[in-house]
């Protein structure tokens, strides 16, 4: 990869490890994968696979000082922000790069209202008179369809419902009109129904934007509605890698497999006991070298001890070639 190209975000070979008591542990282990301009790229995983501590690491917000990005290149427009001072950062978080974060309630601030916080975004980035970032907070509260903007502006996060609250952080990535938004979990505490409100709420500000958007997930469903390509993730490492249509219809890797095997159909009988993949993900602690989903399965043979290649098996699909998991 390199920043020369139609892509707005290339993710190249990340590593990041954390500082623990056992040592320094690798959480994302060399994981590329590429974000073409005003498209949407789903990550999905299970918990703890490093769909999350990919997207900290890409924008430099690890926990510190445990979090360490020791490999790789993140090109954002071309230039390695990796590289780029913290000063410099600054000002591309929340300006060229919006976060939309997990959880709404731990993303804002409890002890101050709304209307200070989206506001503070303007007079950050754009450099604004209190009064102009005020009226443009409201309008940014309205463009979310967040009802009646003004009262809401003196609202306290509290006094929000979970829906409202997840709107208010969308409007926070959203209000300097950023060229890539980074939405970790956005709908995981909301009931289906406002989940839905959500995924539309983002789809159709994206289409009116026409920013680019990396999707982290756990939900298949989500990622089949919202994504043109997807990137499964297990373990710390890019497993597989295609267009969300091809995945879907032809997945490759055993991981992807079994994953959408424990998806719930209509044709699920009911009161049926639902697929699901034996054992869990290790540990950062206990991650073996050769193939990782081997090591789950407790299949043990020579070249489980190598870690496997990650190859174009056709047109734009990339997979993982354990000998075990990938039978073409």
């Amino acid at each position: 990869m390199n920043g020369a190209s139609d892509n707005i975000l290339e993710v190249d070979k990340l590593i990041t490890s954390f500082e623990t008591e056992q040592g320094l542990l690798r959480a994302v282990d060399q994981v590329s994968f590429s974000v073409p301009e005003g498209k949407t790229v789903g990550i999905v995983g299970e918990s703890g696979c490093g769909k999350s501590v990919t997207a900290m690491s890409i924008v430099r917000l690890l926990p510190q000082p445990a979090g360490k990005v020791l490999g790789g290149h993140v090109f954002f427009k071309g230039r390695d922000i990796l590289r780029a001072s913290e000063s410099e950062m600054r000002k591309i978080r929340g300006g060229d790069i919006g976060v939309i974060f997990q959880e709404p309630m731990s993303a804002l601030n409890p002890v101050h209202r709304i209307g200070k916080q989206v506001s503070e975004v303007f007079r950050l980035h754009k450099k604004i008179s209190k009064k102009d970032a005020w009226d443009a907070a409201t309008e940014m509260l309205r463009l979310v369809r967040i009802p009646a903007p003004e009262k809401r502006m003196m609202d306290y996060p509290h006094h929000l419902s979970g829906g409202m609250r997840q709107r208010i952080v969308i409007a926070l990535a959203l209000a300097c009109r950023p060229s890539l938004v980074i939405a970790d979990e956005p709908t995981t505490a909301l009931d289906v129904t406002v989940q839905a409100q959500i995924l539309d709420l983002m789809g159709r500000l994206q289409s009116e934007m026409g920013m680019s958007l990396i999707l982290i997930t756990h939900d298949l469903g989500v990622i089949a509605e919202s994504c043109d390509q997807v990137v499964v993730m297990y373990a710390g490492r890019v497993v597989e890698r295609a267009s969300a249509e091809e995945l879907f219809a032809n997945p490759l890797h055993a991981y992807t497999k079994g994953l959408l095997r424990s998806i719930p159909t209509l044709e699920t009988p009911s009161k049926s006991v639902l697929n699901t993949i034996p054992g869990m993900v290790a540990s950062l602690a206990d991650h073996t070298h050769g193939c990782r989903f081997c090591q789950r399965m407790g299949r043990s043979f020579p070249g489980t001890r190598e870690r496997p290649g990650f190859a174009e098996v056709s047109p734009g699909h990339w997979v993982e070639t354990c000998p075990e998991c990938y039978k073409p």
